[in-house]
């Protein structure tokens, strides 16, 4: 059998050939890529020659291109476009391919000859981006158990193969149980309050499942709509139970024992390589590299944020008893009135802003605004293969007409995707033998699909959205770096949402709104009066948002700063974790941790904090273009050379004080969000 994963790719850019893959081709592919790789990295340690960074560091840097390059493949089809074989494929290669990276890092002679390098990093001579590499290896091989005694090799091997497997299963879970629920409205009254574009695209839904009526689903385009507009305050709690308990349900889907499972393996490997909590042994070469940093930068956050929280939840439980609303405010209560007082107090809501973003726009938009900062300008390729008839392409070229990437962009939700918004990449930047790389970068999406008689408009929400994965695109397509490993968006964790937020600020400025926002249907520029309102409107609830948040990293670093094994019932747990921000009376047979796919099925673990500390990196780089002007050619230029470009080739605290040229200040963060 031919097998398209292990052929030259004579396409277009050599982008992954799509029409010629099929699920049976991943499994051989990916054993062959591993019988390659291992070939590779014999070479490397039977070398004769002392190590050094060329033979030793940059050779296991460019070892398993190949399999990268399936897995990259597989395992983002897997988020974006999976079904049941292709999930059981990547259950099956999910063990090799962890039992292969053990073998690497288990290598004593390999880890010899990279601890050669490291211990003599003073004197090599490196540059600035070797040293950096170099150091990168060194601790990925420690943490990989290399320095393990040979009794405690087998158990880590094991409990590698181990959590590869339970995360994969998470992610499949909350997937299933988000597929399988559907809200199915006959009654035309209950239908009550919801604007027509959420009826139209839940007719739609109906045909589409052959049923007569209205279907809403726990897709965020559907959902959201429901729980801000939605008169039926029954029906509003029969969707956030459906949403908040997905995978908490006692069938084959609860990720109660697996969320446990994952955290005390977690925790019992961080144990064995010397440390006291995973936390501390991930946090090592972040910007906030203890525990103790992060807890201290979450607690300035958390006393910042708590009047703010108090006074939002206040105003929306004393304007929904003078809206007739009698007893507590429960979670189901929450987007529907903070909605209508949003409307009341500034005359502003999607269904206002709705017909100003149609996705067309938005994305000609972002586009332009791209052009404008950086130079780059974007070309539309249908003959580049895709994995869905949905996908959009686009080759990137620098203001000189220099080739920069292949951008994927996928829009609209499936029940073969995740939920939520992602950047992903099917190929990094690097040099090979001298001959520059470049990427090809993918966003997917889940906004709102186009109807028979409306274009797709885009909410406020899913407007940031947008701006936001494709700061992380820009990031990964404008990277010039010499190794895969530090370029694009392979930085600090804490770090690598700092481009995407960043982006986000575009979306409340009257200068940039000004250039494309019409009306869909009579092709009015979107009235000074909204945009007014939009800026006034950003710190509604900023308060209770930022609470919400922190109580969201709160239960992950609980998560990750156990010191014995978690063998309590879950929900207690998360209570515990997360009663310092909580407002809202408990419901039972909610949970929000077995859903966590961020930190139990992505790369968060101990790192959702990110978020809000890249918000204050991000808060201060933008005041600093709204003091130079935001389409200031030499402050965007120098945010792209000095962020964008640089990947992880230097440390991030120093690349943004080249940047910024001083320290980042919490202070832009707080009057941002009306917390000073």
């Amino acid at each position: 059998m031919t097998n398209p994963l292990l052929q030259e790719w004579t396409t277009p850019f050599g982008t992954p050939p799509f029409h010629l893959i099929e699920t049976i081709h991943f499994k051989p592919a990916v054993e062959e890529a591993i019988l390659k790789a291992t070939e590779e990295i014999k070479y490397i340690t039977e070398n004769k020659e002392p190590p050094d960074f060329e033979n030793t560091i940059a050779a296991l840097e460019s070892a398993g291109e190949t399999l990268g390059k399936i897995t990259s493949i597989l395992f983002n089809l897997n988020s974006a476009e999976t079904s049941k074989s292709l999930q059981e494929v990547a259950q099956d290669v999910s063990p090799l391919l962890t039992r292969f990276s053990n073998d690497i890092t288990l290598n004593r002679m390999l880890f010899e000859r990279i601890k050669n390098v490291y211990d003599s990093i003073e004197s090599a001579g490196l540059t600035t981006e070797q040293r950096i590499l170099s150091e990168r290896k060194f601790r990925n091989f420690i943490l990989g158990g290399a320095a393990l005694k040979d009794e405690e090799r087998e158990r880590f091997r094991a409990i590698s193969e181990e959590l590869a497997t339970l995360s994969l299963k998470f992610e499949e879970n909350v997937l299933a149980e988000t597929n399988s629920f559907e809200l199915h409205i006959t009654d035309s009254e209950d239908l009550a309050g919801l604007p027509e574009s959420s009826v139209e695209m839940a007719s739609s839904e109906a045909v589409n499942r052959e049923k007569i009526g209205w279907i809403f689903t726990l897709h965020f385009p559907s959902y959201m709509p429901f729980m801000q507009y939605s008169e039926r305050r029954d029906l509003r709690a029969k969707m956030l139970k459906a949403y908040s308990s997905r995978a908490f349900k006692t069938n084959e889907f609860n990720n109660s024992q697996i969320t446990l499972k994952i955290a005390n393996l977690r925790l019992e490997i961080a144990g064995m390589l010397g440390f006291k909590t995973f936390a501390e042994m991930i946090l090592g070469d972040r910007m906030a590299d203890t525990p103790e940093k992060v807890d201290l930068f979450l607690e300035e956050l958390y006393k910042a944020s708590k009047p703010a929280a108090v006074r939002d939840f206040e105003n929306i439980r004393g304007f929904a008893g003078k809206q007739g609303h009698e007893g507590t405010i429960e979670r189901y209560d929450w987007a529907y009135y903070s909605e209508k007082l949003k409307k009341k107090l500034f005359d502003i809501d999607d269904e206002i802003l709705k017909p100003y973003f149609s996705l067309e726009k938005v994305e000609l938009a972002i586009f332009g605004l791209a052009r404008t900062l950086y130079g780059i300008s974007f070309i539309r390729n249908n003959s580049i293969p895709v994995y869905n008839p949905e996908v959009k392409t686009f080759e990137i070229y620098d203001h000189d007409g220099t080739f920069l990437s292949i951008l994927y962009i996928d829009y609209h939700p499936r029940p073969g995707k995740n939920g939520g918004a992602w950047m992903t990449s099917y190929r990094d930047q690097r040099y090979e033998k001298g001959t520059e790389v470049r990427p090809l970068i993918s966003i997917v999406a889940n906004f709102t699909r186009p109807s028979d008689t409306r274009p797709s408009l885009l909410s406020f929400n899913e407007l940031t959205t947008f701006l936001h994965e494709f700061g992380h695109a820009l990031h990964g397509m404008l990277t010039r770096c010499t190794y895969e490993s530090l370029s694009g968006t392979n930085v600090a964790r804490d770090f690598v949402e700092l481009p995407s937020q960043f982006m986000e600020n575009f979306a409340f400025e009257k200068e940039w709104l000004d250039t494309w926002a019409t009306h869909h249907i009579t092709g009015e520029r979107i009235p000074d009066e909204i945009i007014v309102k939009i800026k006034e409107a950003s710190t509604f609830n900023e308060g209770y948002a930022c609470y919400r948040q922190l109580g969201f990293a709160l239960l992950d670093m609980a998560w990750h700063t156990i010191t014995e094994p978690v063998h309590t019932d879950i929900s207690e747990f998360e209570t515990a974790a997360s009663a310092k921000t909580e407002l809202f009376p408990p419901i039972e047979g909610l949970n929000m941790s077995v859903s966590f796919g961020h930190i139990f099925g992505g790369g968060y673990a101990a790192g959702y904090y990110g978020y809000k500390w890249a918000e204050l990196l991000d808060a201060d780089a933008f005041s600093y273009f709204t003091e130079t002007g935001i389409f200031n050619p030499d402050t965007a230029a120098s945010f792209r050379k000095n962020i964008l470009e640089k990947g992880g080739t230097e440390k991030p605290h120093d690349l943004y004080l080249k940047f910024r040229g001083k320290e980042p200040s919490i202070d832009a963060l707080l009057i941002r969000s009306g917390l000073k």
